[in-house]
């Protein structure tokens, strides 16, 4: 595999060839290193907030999943983190802390699952296991409202109700900060553009992984918006109570992107959990 550094850009994006298509990746600062997952549609630009808190003592590394960002769309069935796992070899990383968030939560258990050697430690935020189910009235209101802007081809209207997880069932979108909404439907905007309604899904999800958790020995935060929906809070809090060694800790009057909403909070919890881990 090859690594080079992308053109111009002002944040270390970097990019490796996974065998199957270049996926990108932030590489900043130097130290213990530390890996942060972004959430659906997202990318790494997710984590800008965090950066100055965790550059002066943290290697970051910021991945954008296949088939998001500046990495390569899928061309044959893969599991995100197997990619991952071939990240964290090619850079000769390994056991790592892991941050994931939603979708990258969910990578993150996976990786743990899948990739055990690679985890040090877990950080997740609103999510449970790719095997969950979500039964919140309010998240079936969102799918509904996508389904109907998608038939209709209204792209705004998607993309508005796509945003709404950024608010929380209890309050409107126009209540949360306007720059945290302009850049979630930026990353938004530029992952769904990759993409064509009639391409294959190659996603291959990772299976047992309830069951499994109970494996994960490695120490585990969870980080939840306060007033994101009861289904990704309480998912996160199940993982909690079905891991060896895990926590929760709330963000109050956030919602599903409290690392963007509460950046300081956010991130005292999160230096708190790695400063523990060394002891």
């Amino acid at each position: 595999m090859t690594e080079s550094t992308a053109t111009g850009s002002p944040d270390d994006l970097r990019s490796f060839d996974s065998g199957h298509g270049r996926l990108a990746y932030l590489d900043a600062g130097t130290g213990e290193p530390l890996v942060l997952l972004h959430g659906g549609l997202l990318d790494h630009r997710s984590w800008a907030d965090q950066l100055p808190a965790l550059l002066p003592e943290y290697r970051v590394i910021a991945p954008d999943t296949r088939g998001h960002g500046a990495s390569a769309n899928a061309s044959r069935p893969f599991r995100p983190a197997d990619d991952l796992a071939d990240l964290l070899r090619h850079l000769g990383l390994g056991p790592v802390v892991v941050v994931g968030l939603s979708m990258g939560g969910t990578i993150a258990l996976d990786l743990a699952l899948e990739h055990p050697e690679l985890v040090r430690a877990l950080v997740i935020s609103g999510n449970g296991t790719g095997e969950s189910e979500f039964k919140d009235p309010w998240l079936g209101e969102l799918r509904d409202e996508q389904n109907a802007a998608l038939a209709e081809g209204d792209g705004e209207r998607w993309l508005d109700s796509f945003t709404r997880l950024a608010s929380g069932p209890h309050r409107r979108l126009d209540e949360v900060d306007p720059e945290v909404v302009r850049r979630l439907k930026e990353m938004t905007r530029n992952t769904v553009a990759k993409h064509t309604p009639d391409e294959p899904q190659y996603l291959v999800p990772v299976t047992d992984t309830w069951k499994r958790l109970t494996g994960i020995t490695v120490p585990l935060l969870a980080i939840n918006g306060g007033i994101d929906s009861v289904d990704h809070i309480g998912l996160a809090e199940r993982v909690v109570r079905t891991v060896v060694d895990g926590r929760a800790v709330i963000v109050e009057d956030t919602g599903h992107y409290p690392n963007m909403e509460r950046p300081e909070e956010f991130n005292a919890h999160l230096l708190g959990f790695l400063r523990a881990l060394r002891g």
